[in-house]
């Protein structure tokens, strides 16, 4: 977690560590949404300036899962930063979004959730949407 959560994004974005052109508008976007994890309960209120913040320094007395807050993060600023040009893929990633943010939510507020029957439900509707998403993309740039 002493890892910086502009390099992480950064390398998630493909964006080289070296290569600062794009980072006032990466750190302007990150820390909107460190402000909605914030206000879901995740997380301090850190604002980050350069790479010298880490994901510990957000999430130093929070018990959630540092992958789904990276994951979410990085979808989030890339919808910001980067939007996919096909809807099928930015749907896709806009329901990923929410169902992290609902599972990062519920791990800082378990009485926000439903049971967890349903939380495994969703997931698998997730996934199959996914696949059906990523099937039908391919299948229109292909042309089968």
């Amino acid at each position: 977690m002493d890892e910086s959560i502009l390099l992480t994004i950064k390398k998630l974005l493909g964006l080289d560590a070296d290569y600062t052109s794009f980072d006032t508008d990466v750190i302007v976007d990150i820390n909107a949404v460190l402000g909605v994890l914030n206000q879901l309960g995740v997380g301090n209120a850190t604002r980050i300036k350069d790479s010298s913040t880490t994901w510990n320094d957000f999430l130093s007395d929070h018990n959630v899962d540092l992958d789904e807050v990276i994951t979410y993060v990085f979808l989030r600023v890339q919808m910001i930063f980067d939007p996919p040009t096909s809807s099928l893929v930015s749907e896709a990633k806009k329901e990923m979004i929410n169902e992290l943010g609902w599972r990062l939510n519920v791990k800082v507020d378990p009485e926000s959730g439903s049971s967890s029957d349903a939380k495994v439900g969703l997931k698998d509707e997730m996934q199959a949407y996914a696949r059906q998403v990523v099937t039908e993309t391919l299948t229109s740039l292909t042309g089968d």
